[in-house]
C-alpha cells in the first residue's frame, strides 16, 4: 500500500496543493513554520479522519474559509482507491471510490498509517493516558470491531458516570439502572481488554526482535497489560466481561461516593519491561527511547500481518531526536519496506548516506518544490500561499 497522489484545498496554510509521491522514501525539507508538519498531518487525517495535533477540526481549515478538502489516490495490491475527506461546519464527509460513507467507521482502515513524532519517544515515560491513546489509535485503524466497542464503551461510561453523580447527590436511588449500565459497560469493556491483550501479544513479538537487534542481544523487551481489574490473565472474552461486572458491583459504594467509574479499560495501562524490570521506573533515557523506537517500528509488521498490506510511515522530525545508532537502525529497517514521509530541517549525514533514491520536497516561503538532494529545483508542485495566512 502506498499513497500515489495527495490533493489539498484550504487545509491549514495550503490554499491548494497537488503532490505525487514515491512509493519509497519521501523527504519534506524546510525550516519551522513552513508547512512540513501540516502536509504530514493531512495524510494522517486522510487515513484516520482525525488529527493527531488537535481535537478541533475547525483548526484544520485554512483561515477565512468554511471548509477544507483532502483527496488521495491509494495504490493497493488489488486496485487503486480514491479517498476523500471533506471538513466543514456540519462535520466530516468521507468518500471511498467516490461513494459517500454513512459512517466514519466504514471509512477508517482504507489507508493505514503509523505516525512517529518526537512526543512518541515519551511513550514509555509518559502518562497512562498517552499509552491508552497509542493502543486505541493504532489498533483502531486495523480492527473495526475494536473501534466500535471502544466508541460504545465511551458512550456507556459517560452515562454511567453521570448516573453515579446523580446517586452521589441523592437525586436518585435506583440501583437497578446502575446494574443495567454496569452490565453494558462490562460487555464492551471485557471485549476491549481481550482485544488489547491480543494486540499487545502480537506487537510484543516483533518489538522483541527489533529491541534485541538494536541492543545487540543485550536486552530482552516484554510487555505487561496493567489493569485495575484483578485476575484477568489468560481469560476468555466472556470471562473478562463477567469479571468486570462482578468487580464493578463490588465497587458500588465507593464509586457512588466518588461519583465516577473506578475500574475498566479507561483506567488501564501498559508496562514495558527490559530484562524483567520496568523501563519507566528503572530504565535510562536511552533505554526508554530504544523501547519506544522498537514499539513504533513493530507496528509496521503487525499492521502487515493483520491487513496484508504495509502501512504508510510518517516520521515528523524524529531523526533530530535520535542518536546516530538509532537513526541508522530506523532507516535500515524501513528501507525498501514501507512508504515513508520524513520531515526535517535538512538532510543530515546519516540520512544522506542511508536513504536510497529519496523523493525530496523543499518547503520555503510558501512554496513546495521537488528538488534534488543538493537543493536544485526539479518541479514546482504547490501553489503559493501568502505568509500572512500561516497558521
Amino acid at each position: 500500500m502506498f499513497l500515489q497522489k495527495l490533493q489539498l484545498k484550504n487545509f491549514r496554510n495550503y490554499s491548494e496543493a497537488s503532490l505525487n509521491f514515491s512509493p519509497g522514501i519521501n523527504v519534506l525539507l524546510g525550516q519551522n513554520a513552513q508547512g512540513k508538519t501540516n502536509l504530514l498531518e493531512s495524510i494522517y487525517v486522510l487515513a484516520t479522519a482525525r488529527s493527531h495535533r488537535t481535537a478541533n477540526d475547525r483548526e484544520l481549515i485554512r483561515f477565512g474559509n468554511s471548509d477544507a478538502d483532502i483527496k488521495g489516490l491509494v495504490h493497493r495490491r488489488s486496485d487503486d482507491l480514491p479517498l476523500e475527506l471533506e471538513l466543514g461546519k456540519r462535520g466530516k464527509k468521507a468518500r471511498v471510490n467516490h461513494l459517500e460513507q454513512a459512517k466514519l467507521s466504514q471509512y477508517i482502515g482504507q489507508l493505514n498509517v503509523i505516525l512517529f513524532a518526537p512526543e512518541d519517544l515519551s511513550l514509555v515515560k509518559g502518562s497512562p493516558t498517552g499509552r491508552r491513546r497509542f493502543i486505541d489509535m493504532e489498533f483502531g485503524q486495523i480492527a473495526p470491531r475494536y473501534l466500535h466497542d471502544l466508541t460504545a464503551y465511551r458512550d456507556v461510561l459517560k452515562q454511567r458516570n453521570h448516573y453515579l453523580k446523580s446517586l452521589s447527590m441523592h437525586q436518585t436511588n435506583d440501583r437497578v439502572y446502575l446494574d443495567v449500565l454496569s452490565e453494558q459497560l462490562s460487555s464492551f469493556g471485557g471485549s476491549i481488554i481481550a482485544q488489547r491483550q491480543k494486540f499487545l501479544t502480537d506487537l510484543e513479538k516483533y518489538a522483541q526482535e527489533l529491541h534485541l537487534s538494536i541492543t545487540q542481544g543485550q536486552e530482552q523487551l516484554s510487555f505487561e497489560y496493567d489493569s485495575k481489574l484483578k485476575d484477568i490473565e489468560d481469560r476468555s472474552e466472556q470471562e473478562l466481561q463477567q469479571i468486570m461486572y462482578t468487580q464493578l458491583k463490588a465497587q458500588y459504594e465507593k464509586e457512588i461516593f466518588q461519583g465516577t467509574t473506578l475500574i475498566g479499560p479507561h483506567r488501564d495501562d501498559i508496562k514495558f519491561l527490559i530484562n524483567g524490570k520496568n523501563v519507566q521506573t528503572y530504565g535510562s533515557q536511552g533505554q526508554q527511547r530504544t523501547t519506544a523506537l522498537s514499539v513504533k517500528l513493530a507496528e509496521i509488521d503487525v499492521m502487515k500481518e493483520q491487513t496484508g498490506e504495509y502501512p504508510l510511515l510518517l516520521l515528523d522530525d524524529v531523526l533530530s531526536e535520535l542518536d546516530g545508532q538509532r537513526q541508522t537502525h530506523l532507516l535500515k529497517t524501513i528501507q525498501n519496506k514501507v512508504q515513508t514521509f520524513l520531515t526535517a530541517p535538512a538532510m543530515n549525514d546519516v540520512a544522506r548516506n542511508l536513504i536510497k533514491a529519496p523523493k525530496i520536497f523543499t518547503i520555503e516561503k510558501g512554496y513546495v518544490a521537488e528538488t534534488t538532494a543538493n537543493g536544485e529545483l526539479v518541479l514546482k508542485t504547490v501553489t503559493y500561499y501568502p505568509q500572512s495566512d500561516k497558521q
